[in-house]
This record gives structure tokens, sequence and C-alpha cells, in this order.
């Protein structure tokens, strides 16, 4: 059985989305995956990533919300 550890909640203020981070740890692999779950009204989008591809995916958007910060800036 999974244990399921609430992460973060985000209410995002365009389109009303919601995203919920978790954090997953399977007892039979001693494995950890990030759940992302994106609520848009009735539809849910769930995704569990690995480490290394939410390393990837926290750059990305960092890098690209460092660039949308400089160009408001001016």
């Amino acid at each position: 059985m999974a244990q399921i550890n609430a992460l973060a909640k985000i209410k995002i203020p365009l389109g009303s989305q919601e995203i919920e981070l978790q954090q997953i740890d399977h007892a039979e692999g001693g494995m950890s995956l990030l759940r992302i779950r994106i609520r848009e009204g009735k539809r849910f989008t769930i995704f569990d990533i690995d480490p290394d591809s939410a390393q990837q995916w926290a750059q990305i958007m960092q890098d690209w919300a460092a660039t949308q910060t400089v160009a408001t800036q001016d």
C-alpha cells in the first residue's frame, strides 16, 4: 500500500485550475514519486513522476519564470 503526503495546493487565478502536489511512498519497493494532480472543473489530470523528471521540470519552469520576471521589470 502506498502512503500519500500532501505537499502543496495551488489555485491558478486565470482559468480556475487547481494544482495539488503529493508525495507517494510505495511501501513494497521503497520508491517515492511526485504526484501532480491538475483539476479543471470536473476533469482531473494526474502525473506520477520520478525525482529526475521532477528536477528537469522544475528547472525548466524556474528558467522560464526568471525570463518573465526580467521582462516585466523593464
